[in-house]
């Protein structure tokens, strides 16, 4: 178990597989790693009783929330990072959120691609960098 935790979170990819995964599979995993950022940052704010955790995570996660994150970071993003927001926001997904407009689904699901891939780079720093900038803005 520790084996796979340790490669989970230390091996990377080149840019270029990561980068020919499907868009899709890339929004699979950066839910995942959105989340579980989102998470730590409500738990280290203090002990709370987990049904409070999870309705301010879900206000967070939720994808016009994460549509207006990424309107923020869209100017501080690379060329490269981009291409694959856009990858993802253009993919044809077979279901759509059922409290989202259209726009707000595709903006978070290209949000979603860029962070797995930015995750399956070892581009941490990158992922910490961005979610810092976003969720400090998010107050302003």
């Amino acid at each position: 178990m520790e084996e796979n935790l340790r490669r989970l979170f230390s091996e990377q990819m080149t840019e270029e597989k990561a980068g020919n995964y499907s868009p899709l599979v890339l929004a699979f995993l950066g839910d995942a790693v959105f989340e579980l950022y989102i998470r730590s940052i409500l738990v280290r704010e203090g002990n709370a009783r987990p049904k409070n955790l999870n309705r301010r995570k879900a206000e967070l996660v939720k994808a016009s929330a994460q549509s207006a994150l990424v309107a923020r970071l869209e100017p501080l993003l690379t060329e490269r990072e981009e291409e694959i927001y856009r990858r993802g926001r253009n993919a044809k997904a077979q279901s759509t959120a059922k409290h989202a407009s259209v726009s707000d689904y595709r903006r978070a699901t290209g949000f979603e691609a860029l962070i797995g891939y930015l995750f399956l780079t070892g581009q941490t720093e990158r992922i910490l960098e961005l979610m810092e900038k976003g969720i400090s803005n998010e107050s302003d």
